[in-house]
């Protein structure tokens, strides 16, 4: 659903042991891992369309990528029934669509927009960090440090 036509769900970074080390270390004590099968049907009949916030930044680069993340965050919220949803200010876009959608569909949870958390070179931690080349990674620093001028 979010992932666009350049982007695969199959080679998306996912590391169930290392997100299970942090969750132990930083005291939680319940993780939800639901199967691939049961968020991402093949045959998906109903999906949430975001018509505000999406059509700037990288909601203009990818199409119909904020009504992925909405139709999953629906799913996720019916599933666990939150009153809290955390969301790195890293992807500050995709934090605005979340506010207005739990908005509009009067969805009883607050979501909470977290600082960027930094690699120890700086680089904003990504699980998608794992596909940039040296030179791609360079690049990335190099843009943070001249922002951070």
């Amino acid at each position: 659903l979010q992932f666009g036509p350049n982007e695969d769900l199959d080679r998306y970074p996912r590391d169930i042991d290392r997100d299970e080390n942090v969750a132990k270390e930083n005291g939680v004590d319940y993780l939800f891992y639901p199967s691939v099968e049961e968020m991402y049907p093949a045959e998906q009949t109903t999906t949430v369309e975001v018509v505000k916030r999406t059509d700037v930044l990288c909601g203009q680069q990818r199409p119909g990528h904020f009504a992925g993340v909405a139709t999953v965050l629906m799913k996720l919220f019916n599933i666990t029934v939150p009153t809290r949803a955390y969301f790195g200010m890293k992807d500050a876009q995709q934090v605005a669509v979340i506010e207005g959608f739990v908005t509009d569909f009067n969805i009883p949870v607050t979501i909470v927009p977290v600082d960027i958390v930094r690699e120890e070179d700086g680089l904003a931690k990504s699980s998608r960090n794992v596909y940039l080349s040296q030179d791609e990674r360079e690049e990335a620093l190099h843009l943070y440090r001249s922002l951070c001028i």
